[in-house]
């Protein structure tokens, strides 16, 4: 983990291995301070305090979660007194999908040897997910902490006289998206929206929306932009994604009308340039995306995340790539 300084005024917390939880945070150091996500689990969200620490020497003011995502939400308990602020969705959607029981459930069924058994022979992929989380995470003793001044469309805040943009951009990866924008800054805390040199995941939404969202984002011209995950970026990192985006929908337009199934299609479609993108197997949910829309199901159609990741387990095995989430 390291800290960066992307403006004058503004700081982001980056964690460098760039997988599944390695989520970012940001500081703006104006207006009493205020943190934008908490990262995955207590030690992470201490680590990046004592980082923000050597800017910000009291804790801030504010914390923003710019959506529902355990990885971004699970420090929120450090925070103590502190405004937390989020879309009207996130509280409820934390509720369902950031509830920490069943991901310290997995943490220690990994660690028990009659589970790591069962779960090779039964959900491959959980216990390889489980096990490359346990190299980093710890999710004991995390309490769900839950925003409590919402939001709809647009929420402004005035740090000592600088304007910060709170602009709902969801459904996209997740229900709660939320751009923070600093035009006088020059700076996006993008949140999950934009991935950098790591392959997307979105749960919740549609490729149209978050093309639009990738559109707008271009529109405010920001001088940097600091992802949900991965490094710093400028424009060229929104059109990379924006490109990674359109080619898995065309590809999957393809297989979609051969028949194929979004197993299929995922194994056969070939990665191109973004093989070297962290993750690259988690093609398979951008595919499974595009069939839905095709099949016209929902945007909000649930996931079966154990078959998730087991179908992401299976890409990575037929591809002959590192099994990594």
């Amino acid at each position: 983990m390291k800290m960066e300084q992307v403006s004058d005024n503004c700081y982001a917390v980056l964690n460098e291995k760039n997988l599944v939880c390695d989520a970012n945070s940001g500081l703006i150091n104006l207006g009493g301070g205020v943190v934008i996500d908490t990262q995955s689990d207590l030690a992470h969200a201490r680590q990046m305090i004592e980082l923000f620490g050597k800017v910000w020497p009291s804790m801030p003011k504010r914390v923003i979660n710019t959506h529902e995502d355990a990885d971004h939400v699970w420090g929120n308990q450090l925070f103590d007194g502190a405004e937390i602020i989020a879309h009207q969705t996130v509280p409820e959607r934390m509720k369902e999908v950031a509830d920490p029981k069943e991901s310290q459930k997995l943490m220690h069924g990994v660690g028990r040897f009659l589970t790591r058994i069962l779960l090779k022979a039964t959900h491959p992929g959980v216990l390889a997910a489980g096990e490359q989380l346990r190299e980093d995470y710890n999710f004991d003793n995390i309490e769900l902490v839950l925003p409590t001044t919402l939001f709809d469309e647009r929420y402004e805040l005035d740090l000592d006289g600088t304007p910060v943009h709170l602009i709902y951009v969801g459904p996209c990866h997740q229900v709660g998206d939320t751009i923070v924008h600093l035009p006088e800054e020059g700076v996006v805390f993008a949140g999950d929206v934009v991935f950098r040199l790591c392959t997307p995941m979105g749960w919740t939404g549609s490729y149209e929306k978050w093309l639009q969202c990738l559109d707008l984002i271009t529109e405010l011209n920001p001088t940097v932009i600091v992802p949900g995950h991965g490094p710093v970026c400028e424009l060229e990192g929104i059109s990379e994604m924006k490109a990674y985006l359109q080619y898995v929908r065309d590809e999957s337009r393809k297989c979609f009308e051969e028949g194929l199934t979004s197993l299929d299609a995922a194994k056969r479609i070939e990665f191109g340039p973004y093989g070297e993108w962290r993750a690259p197997a988690r093609l398979y949910m951008n595919v499974e995306r595009a069939y839905r829309e095709f099949r016209n199901e929902p945007p909000d159609a649930p996931w079966d995340a154990a078959r998730t990741f087991d179908v992401i387990y299976k890409v990575a095995k037929a591809k002959g790539i590192e099994v990594e989430y």
